[in-house]
């Protein structure tokens, strides 16, 4: 039976991009107001009892003491509880995932969680990933993000016959949804030749195989499921949700052709919504390259393994498709400000449920979305949540 405790009764963001005009406190309030202006029957900030806040500031800016707290004064609202989660490129889903416990469990009764990232304010040059994610000084010398990802690429080639092309297929439809996502970082259409013609970065990944580094805040409200009533006349419950963590390093993976940490969240997060698979009618997913968004699929379950390249080339993952992924862009196009990416994803979830996502608008038959993120070392950390419009 689905959990459906919780209700997500608002959700916004601002504009990814590079930001460099907005200090991370200004995009903290504007995400907030966002939330609060999607609200159906209006809401009083004064309501919020406590903040649940993601972010990767701390690990990327060298900046523990003021990661989290200074967002309440921020946006209008210190003196309520605020807790600061942080869990890699899943920071955001974990934060709405305990919001949703902290609700739930009869502690506070509306809950805020939101995400900011300011990533593009210092270079890469400055090792600002590779200081968050460093590991082993000899086992993880020189490794950087497409560099872990890329051997799955070519396992994944080598096991099934995937190609360039399908990984390929997966930039141009994730960046023509892109373009059709006011909020997206890149808005701009694309074509397999680009993909292939791209600057290369770690065979088999090019340019355009690769997310950017972006700025952005997203924030949701979040109620107990009787109280739904009170904030609209279309809530979104929260159905389900499941965690699960892998080894950090590449030696010691038994596979590269799939996250085990994304098949074990994503089962959690069906048995306690008391769905499979095949009930989910939308999904967003953890794109941050090419060869991440086919292993999520099928690790997720929506096709055979060694399918996920055939399934997006065909066009089953398109805004039209069998099972629409990646509506908003994906990381790889609207871009993917750690702290923000999974309650960006989880907006555009409740767009779709609500039906507000305009031209991005997708067919509903059963009622459900699902949202994922895979990240931490070596992929070590998964998070999935399932939202629904149904009641029961």
């Amino acid at each position: 039976m689905a959990w459906n405790k919780v209700a997500v009764i608002g959700a916004g963001l601002l504009k990814f991009g590079e930001l460099f005009d907005k200090s991370y406190e200004q995009m903290a309030a504007e995400a907030f107001q966002a939330a609060i202006g999607s609200v159906d029957k209006g809401f009083d900030p004064a309501m919020v009892e406590a903040a649940f806040v993601s972010t990767q500031r701390g690990t990327l800016w060298g900046q523990e003491g003021i990661a989290g707290n200074t967002v309440p004064s921020a946006i209008g609202l210190a003196g309520i509880a605020c807790t600061r989660i942080e869990n890699a490129c899943p920071s955001g889903s974990d934060a709405f995932r305990v919001g949703a416990m902290a609700v739930a469990s009869g502690v506070h009764d509306v809950v805020l969680v939101i995400g900011v990232e300011k990533m593009r304010d210092k270079s890469s040059d400055e090792g600002l990933l590779a200081r968050a994610a460093s590991g082993h000084p000899v086992y993880t010398r020189g490794e950087s993000a497409p560099v872990l990802f890329a051997p799955f690429a070519t396992r994944h080639m080598h096991e099934f016959g995937t190609t360039r092309e399908m990984l390929a297929s997966v930039a141009v439809k994730n960046h023509y949804n892109g373009a059709r996502d006011p909020y997206a970082h890149f808005r701009n259409e694309i074509t397999i030749e680009d993909v292939l013609s791209a600057p290369p970065v770690c065979h088999p990944l090019g340019l355009l195989d690769c997310c950017p580094q972006t700025d952005g805040a997203a924030a949701a409200l979040l109620a107990p499921a009787d109280r739904a009533v009170e904030f609209t006349d279309r809530p979104v419950y929260i159905a389900g949700f499941g965690v699960a963590t892998d080894h950090p390093y590449l030696h010691e993976k038994a596979s590269f052709v799939g996250l085990p940490a994304t098949t074990a969240a994503s089962q959690r997060a069906y048995e306690m919504a008391g769905i499979g698979p095949g009930d989910i009618d939308m999904a967003e997913v953890h794109d941050c390259f090419t060869i991440t968004e086919i292993l999520d699929i099928e690790d997720l379950g929506f096709c055979e393994k060694g399918k996920g390249g055939v399934m997006s080339i065909e066009g089953d993952t398109a805004l039209s498709g069998r099972l629409p992924v990646n509506t908003s862009g994906g990381l790889l196009a609207k871009g993917h400000p750690i702290g923000a990416t999974g309650i960006a994803q989880l907006t555009e979830c409740w767009w779709q449920l609500r039906e507000d996502a305009g031209e991005r608008q997708v067919r509903l038959e059963q009622g459900f979305a699902l949202q994922h993120n895979v990240g931490g070392r070596g992929s070590g950390v998964s998070v999935v949540n399932i939202l629904t419009r149904n009641e029961r």
